[in-house]
Order: C-alpha cells, then sequence, then structure tokens
C-alpha cells in the first residue's frame, strides 16, 4: 500500500471481520474491502459512514504528522456532509 493509503478493520452488521483500505485519487477517495489476508481487495463504491468517519480519523492523524496538507481533512469533512447530511462531523 502507498503511503497515504489509510486502513482500518471494522465488523459487519452479520459480525463478520473486513479490512478497508482507502486510496486518495486527486480530490476523490476510493474504497476497497476484503474479508481474509489473502482474498482479492473489492472497490466499494458506497461505503457507509462508519468508514467515511475511520477515513477522517486516519487523515486527521496524517495532518498532524505533516504527512498530507490540512486542506485535505477540510475538504473530507465537506465530502462527508454532503453525502450524509444528517452527520454530525
Amino acid at each position: 500500500m502507498p503511503k497515504n493509503d489509510i486502513s482500518w478493520k471494522r465488523r459487519t452488521p452479520d459480525g463478520e471481520k473486513v479490512e478497508v483500505y482507502a486510496h486518495s485519487v486527486g480530490t476523490a477517495w476510493n474504497f476497497y474491502t476484503r474479508g481474509r489476508r489473502f482474498e482479492d481487495w473489492r472497490p466499494t463504491p458506497q461505503p457507509p459512514l462508519e468508514d467515511w468517519l475511520a477515513l477522517l480519523d486516519g487523515v486527521e492523524r496524517l495532518v498532524a504528522r505533516d504527512r498530507i496538507p490540512a486542506q485535505e481533512a477540510d475538504r473530507l469533512r465537506k465530502t462527508i456532509r454532503e453525502r450524509f447530511p444528517d452527520a454530525n462531523v
């Protein structure tokens, strides 16, 4: 995975563990998931709010370490508000 890709693990509503990673392409973020370590990564066209918030947390950590510009966190918050108007970001 490239340096600025952000990954985390979570459980699905069914209780299955999945690994998720997000990859920045220009101003957009692409999400991918896989169930087990040696499975192929599958694109996730409509990631849930939980994944967007995990990505925001990861971006804020990278901003604190000066690995990406602070504007990226602001742009990501704006995207989350547009996709999920009821979310408290």
